[in-house]
């Protein structure tokens, strides 16, 4: 049997497009009759923070709230006459997918989108109502691929790449034409967000040919940078897992032509992470009034930290919001880690004598902080001890950095102190769990999961189980996304390592050991 036929639109090495080829196809795109040409908005409140002036291209207005049909749609305005009597397809949960939808309904056609059977409604109905076909397949968006490779092959179908694509780049690299036709003045970098690639590679080709001299700097997720680990290896780097906080950008292998193009055109790159972006989204609400989602922040994270590591004032940068399609009830978790993102709230866990009084002179050590008394944001405390008392506090501060020398203060005052304000697990789970001790908790082995937000997937969890295991601790919380964080108490013997290991392979879950964290040691 044949092998199929791969659905990849990056042309072979020998026929790929030369910068200056980029350039007109970029100004020759066919973008306008589904996109609009995006605003160039100041930040006033966050430039006069940064000492420095930034811009927002607002991607996030777009008619699907993101940048992804200028590409779709410029690669199917492209396409022959019995192409589009055809249809397209693509695979895609998320803009891309409006995208093609948006496209396909203007150019009357047929759209037919497969994404994994795990995406929210809200993303199914929003490609419904723009008159895309969806086939729901697989629990991946790997597995949906292969679907629509297969439907491509047995409907005569176009494949429309969410990336790798040169006329899908070409779309993309609109919105760098735009930025240096709305702001001709100085322009030090423009800081664009990293998935697969296409968008960064449509971006740095355009501002390459025409103004080299500004930098362009690649953004990515701590937890997601294929294209900053490609780019350091000189080749591909496949991800075993990505993050999925700003799903927008999580990708486990770039494109062949985006990774060639960020190669020789990306000046730098940043890294980012979720309390960053928290910490961002809030930033761009502040001066807009609006609100993007977490890839689309991820470029204004980037400037801040660029600012930070650099000491620069004076200079003009601008942030792609590359979209706003975010789910509302992720906000909770957004707001709760944003303060920290910005490190304006420290997060600490004490400890003092179990007696009279202790709490009283805790409460005055606050008033000698250094830097003044804090508000304090957050206090857990139970009795598990008779002879001491573990506190689980939150203070505000004025500037990045403080925490440790809060904890410092403590220690001082004869109270030790751990700084918790960058630990995972006290952030996601602790903070809301203080005082859970238990005698009955032997051979405890704590577990941090990452569980796809679908029915099952915690029968799966039990079913794989060992009958003679038990479950000691258990804590989840929806934040309104396709995955759930799950903190998981397991009784089991140290002879059972093996086959917790097994179990673990078997489940297929992202996971993180916690047994020896000292958030739990303390608390739980």
């Amino acid at each position: 049997m044949p092998a199929r036929p791969s659905p990849r639109s990056a042309p072979p090495t020998a026929q790929r497009p030369s910068q200056n080829d980029y350039l007109k196809a970029v100004l020759t795109a066919k973008v306008y009759d589904v996109a609009v040409e995006s605003a160039l908005d100041a930040a006033p409140a966050l430039a006069r923070r940064l000492h420095n002036k930034v811009l927002l291209k607002r991607e996030d207005q777009q008619p699907v709230f993101s940048f992804k049909l200028r590409g779709a749609y410029n690669k199917m305005a492209h396409l022959t006459p019995e192409q589009l009597q055809k249809g397209v397809i693509c695979a895609s949960a998320g803009n891309h997918a409006q995208g093609v939808a948006l496209g396909a309904h203007k150019l009357g056609t047929r759209a037919v989108v497969v994404m994994p059977v795990s995406t929210p409604q809200l993303k199914v109905d929003a490609v419904r109502a723009l008159g895309g076909e969806v086939v729901l397949a697989g629990d991946s968006y790997s597995d949906a691929y292969e679907h629509a490779v297969q439907l491509q092959a047995e409907q005569g179908l176009t494949f429309i790449h969410p990336f790798d694509d040169p006329l899908v780049i070409a779309g993309q690299g609109t919105i760098a034409m735009e930025i240096l036709r709305q702001h001709q003045g100085p322009l030090d970098a423009v800081f664009v967000a990293i998935g697969g690639g296409g968008l960064i590679s449509g971006v740095a080709s355009y501002i390459k040919a025409v103004r080299p001299e500004v930098k362009v700097v690649g953004v990515q997720m701590n937890d997601s940078d294929a294209m900053m680990q490609s780019v350091a290896a000189g080749q591909r780097v496949q991800l075993k897992d990505v993050g999925l906080f700003a799903d927008g950008t999580a990708v486990k292998l770039v494109g062949e032509e985006t990774f060639r193009i960020a190669s020789e055109l990306v000046d730098e790159y940043v890294s980012v992470d979720t309390d960053a972006v928290c910490a961002a989204i809030k930033d761009v609400f502040v001066d807009t009034r609006s609100i993007v989602e977490p890839s689309g922040a991820m470029a204004v994270a980037a400037i801040k930290q660029y600012v930070a590591t650099h000491k620069t004032r004076g200079e003009t940068y601008v942030a792609v919001l590359c979209g706003a399609n975010m789910n509302f009830d992720r906000l909770r978790f957004v707001a709760e880690r944003a303060e920290v993102g910005e490190e304006r709230e420290a997060l600490l866990a004490v400890t003092i004598p179990e007696e009279r009084g202790s709490f009283r002179r805790f409460l005055t050590t606050l008033d000698g902080l250094p830097g003044g008394p804090r508000n304090v944001t957050e206090f857990n405390y139970r009795i598990s001890d008779p002879g001491k008392a573990h506190i689980f506090v939150g203070l505000t501060t004025a500037a990045r950095g403080e925490s440790p020398r809060i904890a410092a203060h403590f220690e001082r005052a004869g109270f030790p102190a751990i700084d918790l304000t960058h630990d995972e697990l006290a952030k996601q789970h602790v903070r809301y769990m203080v005082g859970g001790r238990s005698q009955l908790a032997g051979d405890e082995r704590l577990l941090r999961f990452v569980f796809p937000e679908r029915p099952g997937a915690l029968m799966k969890f039990l079913s794989l189980m060992k009958p003679s295991w038990n479950i000691s601790l258990f804590h989840y919380r929806n934040q309104g996304a396709d995955y759930g964080r799950v903190l998981v108490g397991m009784q089991v013997p140290k002879s059972g390592d093996a086959a917790l290991r097994k179990f673990l392979a078997e489940l297929g879950y992202p996971w993180v050991d916690e047994t020896d964290n000292p958030a739990y040691r303390l608390f739980l």
